[in-house]
């Protein structure tokens, strides 16, 4: 088994980034899901609510990101990884509450202007962690802006199980999992316990339930019915649909595409 695909989202919900190699950090690959856009009760916005946030692609330069929309590209922003005004905003991702930095007013302006809804931008605080889970804790893990875990990967092959039960196939990137691998049977990541890439070891902690997000189209932001309903014919688990498992890292490093997946 190999890493075929490396992601990293660094605005929640915003357009991903393929990568040829990432950094392993306890909360998630560097930069990943590190920024998020909150209402002005500091509510974590996503797709669910906003579809239109697909639209928003990201892009990794030297000294920050870079934000465009899709549909016109040179209507864009800067943000500065060290940018923020200082401000401390406190907000929620599902359950959590979490510290968090205000970046700018001008990026919010920019970003309410595109999403029709106002809303500020912020940025973790590393002063203040978020802790996953206490029963799927190893080493008092923490986790950045992600739903619950730092990691999500998922098997070609069961992206290609399902696509051969759809009409119109669709791409990985409906599912944003952290990493993609080839070279096993449909779904064998469900099976996994620990698993190893390079020099990194990570355990898997429990599969991923999918909401109505997978069925907007990231291309143009429109949703459907599909993968869902497919889906819930053959992965329903205790109601739950479940596709792909969260992971968490026991080391820090480097892992890249190409690397060897061992079970260990």
């Amino acid at each position: 088994m190999k890493v075929s695909q490396i992601n990293i989202y660094p605005i929640k919900s915003l357009g991903g980034i393929n990568l040829i190699d990432a950094n392993v950090e306890i909360s998630g690959f560097q930069y990943d899901r590190n920024w998020m856009l909150v209402d002005q009760n500091g509510k974590f916005l996503t797709q669910r609510s906003l579809p239109e946030m697909a639209l928003l692609q990201v892009e990794l330069q030297e000294k920050g990101l870079l934000v465009y929309h899709q549909l016109n590209p040179e209507d864009r922003i800067e943000i500065p990884f060290l940018e923020n005004t200082g401000e401390k905003i406190e907000g929620t991702v599902w359950d959590d509450s979490v510290k968090t930095l205000h970046v700018s007013s001008k990026i919010d302006k920019w970003f309410s202007a595109k999403l029709k809804t106002n809303c500020q931008l912020v940025k973790m605080d590393l002063d203040n962690k978020r802790y996953i889970e206490g029963k799927y804790k190893v080493n008092n893990e923490h986790v950045s802006f992600a739903d619950s875990m730092p990691f999500l990967i998922i098997g070609q092959s069961s992206l290609d199980d399902l696509n051969s039960k759809l009409e119109v196939p669709i791409p990985m990137a409906r599912f944003r999992p952290n990493i993609v691998f080839t070279g096993a049977l449909p779904f064998a990541e469900d099976d996994w316990d620990n698993i190893q890439i390079g020099q990194v070891r990570f355990k898997v902690t429990k599969p991923c339930a999918r909401c109505t997000m997978i069925t907007i189209d990231q291309k143009t932001g429109e949703k459907g019915k599909e993968p869902l309903t497919t889906l819930s014919q053959y992965r329903k688990v205790d109601g739950k649909i479940l596709f792909g498992q969260n992971l968490i890292a026991l080391d820090k490093g480097g892992i890249a595409v190409g690397n060897i997946i061992k079970l260990i």
